[in-house]
């Protein structure tokens, strides 16, 4: 089938669903496949609870007017994605329509949601749903905007170098953010230089493409690498566009902007000295997109974080920090400063392992451990991971059941807590 004749199709049933478990009346059905999985097995299952059509890579045991095949599925989803971004190269006012990227080690989807607080204050904007980042998550974030859009925020996670080359290619993004280059996916990756040429494939889209970039003016390393990129808009604590420092971080964050916005004070639900920079981007690309400052303040200000990313939980007289969706050792490092800041005297550090540190993993498991060691506890946990493997004097449980059992059996009175661990470690198990 033509892409054109797909794209018609699509644009009838622009509902797409890759997994039969949540097919709904006239969806189109994509059936994906990978090494535990394969969607083609379930593309009948798909029609009989409602699908319009299902595309598939393998030839059906039926035969069936409906089932449309393809040379590969995943291929056909991304030059869906594709053509379907292709027409949002002018709108109908004759604008270009953005499309912003964001990437990074730490900090994208916080900034991902911060800045779409402030960009709908102001236009219809799109954004990545969820942690919906890779091969597949692009595609159909792409898929999901609808014609009335106005700006669109599309996030890219990536753990291997040519991957943000990938996803440019079919999002074509006008604007681009790479929130920091930090110790994440180090096995992938092959290193930290590693790390910074592959976010940067962002920048060398944008350098090729008369695109915009939004650096966070702070970091030297993103200056170089921003070299040559036609536009770029500065953000960080000093000699930027916008600039701005922490006013208070015993408690929720609160930021004062001193450069490029008539802002005092931003308010915010969110914990941690490692969210100015998040901050300021929204408030950088608020700016640069006309949003008026009282509506960047009041979106910020109202923007309540969830999905177990720099939340703060007042429990039984006790303060839990929970940032457990992820973790590697920059964002440790940070989380862990940041909380010896805070305000209490009883401080309780339960955390889960690390993962995707390759042949670094037990020297950064064990310079955590360290750095913890600096400090006066009333407890620490350490869960999973290569925890296992390395000498230290704390609690240690397996898993994050098991620290659950033990946290159930804690009489904790106005203590301070911290829960931050990689996915796999399932750190917010601990509070259930």
């Amino acid at each position: 089938m033509q892409m054109s004749a797909l794209y018609k199709l699509y644009r009838q049933f622009p509902s797409i669903q890759t997994d039969t478990r949540k097919v709904k009346e006239a969806d189109l059905f994509f059936a994906l496949k990978g090494p535990n999985f394969n969607g083609n097995l379930f593309a009948g299952e798909a029609l009989a609870k409602g699908a319009a059509y299902a595309v598939v890579d393998e030839a059906p045991e039926t035969e069936d007017e409906r089932i449309i095949q393809v040379a590969d599925v995943l291929k056909t989803l991304q030059d869906l994605a594709l053509h379907h971004r292709r027409q949002f190269i002018v709108s109908a006012a004759g604008k270009q329509i953005p499309f912003i990227a964001i990437t990074g080690s730490n900090g994208k989807t916080t900034s991902k949601e911060l800045v779409h607080a402030v960009l709908s204050a102001a236009y219809k904007t799109y954004t990545t749903e969820g942690n919906l980042n890779n091969h597949i998550g692009i595609p159909l974030t792409i898929l999901k905007i609808k014609p009335d859009a106005e700006v669109a925020i599309i996030e890219m996670g990536a753990n291997h170098q040519k991957e943000i080359e990938a996803y440019c290619a079919y999002t074509m993004p006008t604007h681009g953010v790479i929130t920091n280059c930090g110790k994440a996916h180090l096995e992938g990756f092959g290193g930290e230089e590693g790390i910074r040429k592959g976010k940067g494939e962002l920048y060398d889209y944008l350098r090729h493409h008369n695109g915009s970039a939004f650096v966070m003016w702070d970091y030297d390393y993103l200056q170089k690498m921003s070299k040559g990129i036609p536009q770029v808009i500065t953000y960080g604590t000093k000699g930027a566009g916008i600039t701005g420092f922490v006013k208070n971080s015993t408690g929720l964050l609160e930021v004062s902007i001193t450069a490029g916005a008539n802002i005092d004070s931003i308010k915010t639900n969110l914990v941690g000295e490692y969210n100015l920079p998040n901050i300021l981007l929204a408030v950088a690309i608020g700016k640069y997109f006309n949003v008026p400052d009282e509506k960047i303040k009041l979106a910020l200000e109202n923007y309540i974080p969830s999905n177990s990313r720099s939340q703060l939980i007042e429990k039984h007289s006790n303060k839990i920090i929970l940032d457990a969706y992820n973790a590697n050792p920059t964002s440790m490092k940070a989380a862990i400063e940041n909380f010896v800041k805070m305000e209490g005297s009883d401080k309780v550090l339960i955390l889960g392992g690390m993962m995707e540190l390759g042949s670094e993993s037990l020297k950064e498991h064990q310079a955590l451990v360290d750095l913890i060691a600096r400090y006066a506890w009333k407890d620490v946990v350490l869960v999973g991971g290569d925890f296992s493997k390395i000498n230290h004097s704390f609690l240690y449980f397996r898993n994050s059941a098991e620290a659950k059992e033990w946290f159930k059996n804690q009489q904790y009175s106005h203590a301070a807590i911290l829960i931050k661990g990689s996915r796999s470690t399932q750190m917010e198990k601990v509070l259930e």
